[in-house]
């Protein structure tokens, strides 16, 4: 049975950081791309980043990128998204997914087969 099991959430002023932590079990990390989206109240699941299986690419959605730092530690299996200049259009339910096995990085929900539960990232003004 595959989990998947975020941490890292919480309330930040605008202009703070925090990194969101992602880790799995039931599966062999090092194969899978994986990712993060998010959720906001009232919209729909959207990607924020990616990476593939080897580390090697990644993928950040516009309203993120240059903020948002995504990395996977393949001994730890750990996947990191360190996010900073934080700002009230971030607050959202943030989700962990796994994605293909040895599959590059993607911002299509499709290419994702196992979700974690989520954790709460909230920015205050």
């Amino acid at each position: 049975q595959v989990q998947v099991v975020e941490s890292g959430g919480g309330l930040v002023q605008a202009g703070g950081s925090l990194i969101l932590s992602c880790t799995t079990s039931g599966l062999t990390f090092d194969d899978y791309a994986m990712g993060w989206f998010r959720q906001a109240p009232g919209k729909e699941r959207e990607a924020v980043s990616s990476i593939g299986w080897s580390g090697h690419t990644t993928l950040y959605s516009d309203s993120v990128k240059g903020r948002f730092t995504l990395s996977r530690d393949n001994a730890k299996k750990i996947l990191y998204l360190q996010m900073k200049g934080l700002k009230p259009e971030d607050t959202a339910t943030y989700y962990c997914a796994v994605g293909k096995d040895y599959g590059p990085a993607s911002l299509d929900r499709r290419d994702f087969q196992y979700w974690g539960q989520g954790t709460q990232v909230t920015v205050s003004s």
